[in-house]
């Protein structure tokens, strides 16, 4: 169990650091929502509140944001619609990790 979480904190390390690299200064509040999104999912998993599993869902979740910035940043510039879409994406997800964290699955 103890491997599991050192394992899991060091890819979450090594994701934050992945984060800092790909950040935009024109899309400050997406970035930040997904660290802070991150962090949630990091609490979590340390305290037992999502397992192995559900973890895992929820940062292919983060991940599935991640890739939609990274295709609205593709071209050189973030419209409306784009930062609409990012923002509608970042609530499902944070009701998908607030679900998780709260349902009556605990880690073993």
């Amino acid at each position: 169990m103890k491997i599991r979480t050192v394992l899991t904190a060091l890819s979450i390390a090594l994701a934050g650091s992945v984060f800092a690299q790909t950040s935009s200064p024109t899309m400050p509040r997406v970035d930040q929502r997904e660290a802070k999104q991150q962090a949630r999912i990091d609490q979590g998993v340390a305290s037992g509140q999502l397992n192995q599993k559900e973890a895992t869902r929820l940062e292919n979740g983060q991940a599935r944001v991640n890739q939609a910035e990274a295709n609205a940043k593709a071209d050189g510039k973030v419209t409306r619609r784009e930062k609409h879409k990012l923002d509608h994406m970042q609530d499902k997800q944070s009701r998908h990790i607030k679900r998780q964290k709260h349902d009556q699955q605990k880690a073993g």
